[in-house]
């Protein structure tokens, strides 16, 4: 068969192109032609409209919203995480064909009987497939049928994490670019840089502390979107495009009020929420065309912004105050003890969910401006560094302990390790889960509880290595880190060395063979 496919993951980095490596292999080996679409950080990778139509089934694998799924309609789609396509990409490829058999096998519409098609959805209920009624597709032989749709959950829960991830997957370079500039104007202007004049009002093209006040505001320019891009894409990612305005404008609103990052997440799914309820009001054919251009954003900005000026706005403003405060209050033993549950988070799936909400609370954390704030930032991105890295390493110090295939996954764990991309350690944790989480847990929980013990700071949400200059308190950082890796590798040789049986020596096994 044909498959299609489509990647996301909230990054777009790692666990995007992983899957898609994943699905085409398990294609590959099953005998099918599977084409991915990855829609990652370093663009997509569009698949053109013959690939498509020629499909017989789509895979979405995405903690984010699918960017043109309506391209898909009709065809027979089986919907996860990301993650699940790294974990077993081959049981995937077995849904969507089974799906794109079932839709076959079903009678066109309006060509049966109520019982034959009470006997249909019944047999696809057994099969776990819910046959959708969305846009009718046209199989080989040209009986239109409906869209089948195969999901790995699709509850509230699941998808409001998805809507969440999406928006946080778009402020990622907002807070990247702006977070980056400003440690850069710290490092060369030193903390009073803020100080400094409109650069529009005075730069000397010669002056360090001139360029050094142009990051610092072009930073605080890119951070000052952060949260109306959260809720834009926040409620991009529930009602599509006609979205966007009250989003974008409900976080605006949540800036001005001072509601921050919380206020962001709730105008998001406000103006997700009304705007798809607006989108299910019947409406004159006439009026219908300029709805996603005109009404929808017209009403949803206005219900949106009343909601958040008026409502929502100032308790969101005080709960976020008090954050603030509690971050701000955090020292010695609690400060160090968050740093260690942050660390263990960023560690225990790898990527995932829990390291997703690790990684969103230090995020939102650099909002507040607080220096335990971006203490808790440094913790966790030492925490997230530390297991691929312990993990290469352990490979090099007993290599009978580790298979080929891991061996080989070793080599590029160095530097996805060292750019702070977790999800390298996965092929290791996918071998051998009970010996490997544990002990990378154990190991970024103590190297974020040291980040923040040490004093280390950070602005920057990502990067890695290669942003240890722009770090407070490097070296002490990196002993941080160094210190994490150790503690991983050692826990991992060990577990792997308990109760394993030790290969026979050459000797014991010439005497066995004579």
């Amino acid at each position: 068969m044909k498959i299609v496919a489509v990647t996301s993951c909230p990054t777009g980095i790692a666990h995007t192109y992983m899957a898609a490596e994943a699905l085409e292999q398990a294609g590959r080996d099953a005998g099918h032609d599977v084409s991915v679409e990855t829609q990652g950080s370093a663009g997509t990778s569009a698949l053109a409209d013959e690939q498509i139509a020629a499909a017989d089934a789509v895979i979405f694998a995405a903690d984010v919203g699918v960017r043109g799924r309506e391209r898909f309609d009709g065809k027979p789609r089986v919907e996860t995480t990301v993650k699940q396509a790294v974990k077993d990409a081959a049981g995937l490829v077995r849904q969507a064909v089974e799906a794109a058999e079932q839709q076959r096998a079903e009678p066109a519409p309006g060509r049966v009987g109520a019982s034959a098609s009470a006997k249909a959805g019944t047999a696809a209920g057994a099969a776990g497939a819910d046959p959708g009624t969305t846009a009718p597709t046209a199989p080989d032989d040209g009986v239109p049928r409906p869209e089948t749709k195969v999901t790995g959950g699709g509850s509230f829960g699941s998808n409001l994490k998805q809507w969440l991830m999406t928006g946080v997957s778009y402020i990622i370079p907002f807070v990247a670019a702006g977070g980056l500039l400003m440690a850069l104007s710290f490092a060369l202007g030193g903390y009073d840089i803020t100080d400094a004049p409109p650069v529009t009002e005075h730069f000397d093209a010669l002056s360090l502390t001139s360029w050094a006040a142009l990051a610092n505001q072009a930073g605080a320019l890119s951070m000052d979107f952060l949260v109306p891009v959260l809720a834009g894409f926040i409620a991009y990612a529930m009602a599509d495009r006609a979205a966007l305005a009250p989003g974008f404008v409900g976080g605006a609103v949540a800036v001005e009020v001072e509601a921050g990052f919380l206020g962001g997440l709730l105008a998001g799914l406000l103006a997700g929420a009304v705007v798809a309820a607006l989108r299910r009001v019947p409406v004159p054919r006439a009026v219908a065309g300029v709805m996603p251009v005109l009404v929808l954003p017209l009403v949803g900005v206005v219900v949106v912004g009343t909601l958040m000026f008026v409502v929502v706005g100032e308790p969101i403003a005080v709960a976020m105050q008090a954050i603030t405060d509690w971050l701000n209050g955090l020292s010695g033993a609690n400060a160090i003890l968050l740093g260690g549950i942050v660390g263990a988070m960023m560690a225990v799936d790898m990527g995932g969910p829990v390291n997703k909400v690790a990684y969103t609370f230090a995020v939102g954390g650099l909002t507040t401006g607080s220096e335990t704030a971006f203490a808790i930032m440094a913790a966790a991105m030492a925490a997230g560094m530390t297991p691929p890295i312990a993990l290469a390493l352990a490979t090099k110090i007993r290599r009978d302990l580790f298979s080929p295939a891991e061996h080989s996954s070793a080599r590029p764990a160095w530097l996805l390790g060292a750019s702070f991309i977790t999800e390298g350690v996965i092929p290791f944790a996918a071998v051998d889960p009970l010996r490997v989480i544990p002990s990378i847990v154990l190991g970024s929980a103590t190297a974020g509880a040291l980040a923040i013990g040490f004093g280390s700071t950070l602005m920057a949400p990502h990067g890695g290595v290669f942003v240890l200059p722009l770090v407070g308190g490097p070296l002490l950082y990196l002993v941080a880190i160094l210190i994490g890796i150790a503690v991983s590798t050692s826990a991992v040789l060990l577990a792997k060395s308990i109760g394993r049986r030790q290969p026979a020596s050459a000797g014991a096994t010439a005497t066995a063979a004579a």
